[in-house]
């Protein structure tokens, strides 16, 4: 049955993480550089957080004022990734189904969740993942 697909299928396993240590400039480069809108934060192998674009955008736009100064002078200097960050990540294991993480995302609101396998990030699966496979079966 195809509802009894794994995540693991359709996952992506090139992993982009950042580290809360790492400055909110830095994760703009890496969602701009490698066209995704979701990075997973880790400290000491362990994941910590989840940040979004969205999230940056979000104080970008409510920080800055309609005068000419940057974005990175007035936001990137005045939060750090912490602050920023989703704390309460909910995971899955790769083994779960695509139905099982596609409902997760649709009840909780999410547009990403991780994959952690005994404690290792091995993924990441983004309501983009599963239109592309959607786009597959029809």
């Amino acid at each position: 049955m195809r509802q009894q697909i794994p995540i693991s299928e359709i996952m992506t396993k090139n992993i982009i993480a950042i580290t809360p240590s790492e400055d909110l400039e830095r994760a703009e480069v890496l969602f701009k550089r490698h066209k995704i809108k979701h990075i997973p934060v880790m400290a000491n192998g362990v994941i910590i957080g989840m940040l979004s674009f969205t999230d940056l955008m979000r104080i970008s736009f409510s920080e800055t004022s309609d005068d000419t100064d940057s974005v990175d002078s007035v936001v990137y200097n005045s939060f750090t990734i912490e602050q920023v960050m989703a704390k309460d990540v909910v995971t899955v294991r790769s083994n779960a189904s695509i139905k099982e993480v596609a409902r997760i995302l649709a009840e909780r609101g999410f547009h990403a969740l991780p994959i952690v396998d005994n404690g290792e990030l091995v993924g990441i699966v983004s309501s983009t993942d599963l239109l592309y496979y959607l786009e597959k079966l029809l």
